[in-house]
């Protein structure tokens, strides 16, 4: 193994352990309350999603574990994406640390167990909805950009029978009962700005798709909402 397949193999595991570990830890790290199970819930239920998703994707689409890994060096990534991509890691980021404030300082008042167990429902559908669609296409890629490279096509089948981006669907369903999970009230702030984003991102990527890949404009034709059926 070269250097600097070296450097970047260390690299990833690090990213790796940041994303998938670290932070879904944030707010127990920040509150200091390791007997929280809410959070213990939600740390299990991401953890599980990444692992999940990645090793079915993999057997899959052993390609598609590399072209995520190094989505950061994609020299075609849309110029608008360079900043998108980057806000989505952060907004996730603060709405966790958020949520660990509120609960160090007390500022929202405990829920009762039936909607921490709805709450965490939703997020498992949200997050196995994201999967699901990360499974079924080889082109899910972390930034937007045409991979011309891997033979870039339309994909149909699965979730994108339903919807053209389940992948960010599921994200928002799953973002959206966070605050409900960990009981925080201040998170909704960081959680809504975050689904502004990925909104954005969405009819920006949907606008690219149409004028850039080959049958995707027939496509959206035949399936004709973006997130959410009936509405957009």
């Amino acid at each position: 193994m070269s250097e600097t397949q070296r450097t970047f193999t260390l690299r990833v595991i690090v990213q790796m352990l940041l994303i998938v570990v670290v932070a879904p830890l944030l707010p127990m790290i920040i509150s200091g309350q390791w007997g929280w199970w809410q959070a213990w819930a939600y740390f299990v239920a991401s953890i599980l999603a990444f692992v999940i998703s990645r090793v079915l994707a993999g057997q899959r689409h052993p390609d598609l574990i590399k072209e995520r890994a190094r989505f950061m060096e994609a020299k075609d990534t849309k110029s608008w994406d360079k900043i998108l991509a980057p806000l989505l890691g952060l907004g996730s980021i603060l709405v966790l640390t958020v949520a660990g404030l509120d609960r160090l300082f007390g500022w929202s008042p405990a829920s009762n167990l039936t909607v921490s167990l709805v709450a965490l429902t939703g997020i498992i559908l949200g997050y196995g909805f994201s999967s699901w669609a990360l499974i079924e296409n080889r082109f899910f890629s972390g930034t937007v950009r045409i991979q011309t490279e891997r033979g870039h096509h339309v994909v149909s089948t699965g979730p994108y029978r339903i919807v053209r981006h389940p992948g960010y669907a599921g994200g928002i369903l799953g973002y959206l009962f966070i605050p409900l999970l960990l009981d925080s009230l201040w998170a909704w702030i960081p959680t809504l700005l975050l689904g502004i984003v990925m909104i954005v991102r969405t009819a920006l990527e949907d606008a690219t798709l149409q004028e850039e890949l080959p049958g995707y404009k027939e496509y959206a034709q035949k399936t004709r909402y973006r997130l959410m059926p009936g509405i957009w």
